[in-house]
């Protein structure tokens, strides 16, 4: 299963893991890097710039795949 992990840049060198949302859609001709920026956008920084959050495609594995949800803001400190 393809997945996306969201990062948020919080200075210079410094990044953190803000979530994970994984690739439903069955027309993978709708995802483009646009769609799943504001996908990201709309679950994980709706403050953030655009430039302060990027993401990496990576494949699940089987032991990995459940239900993602963002981390609380308790839990990102």
């Amino acid at each position: 299963m393809i997945a996306y992990k969201f990062y948020l840049r919080n200075g210079r060198s410094d990044f953190e893991l803000i979530g994970l949302l994984p690739e439903r859609r069955i027309d993978p001709e709708r995802t483009t890097d646009e769609s799943i920026m504001n996908w990201g956008r709309k679950y994980f920084g709706k403050k953030a710039r655009t430039e302060d959050i990027f993401l990496i495609e990576s494949v699940l594995e089987d032991s990995e795949k459940g239900f993602f949800l963002p981390l609380s803001d308790s839990r990102r400190r």
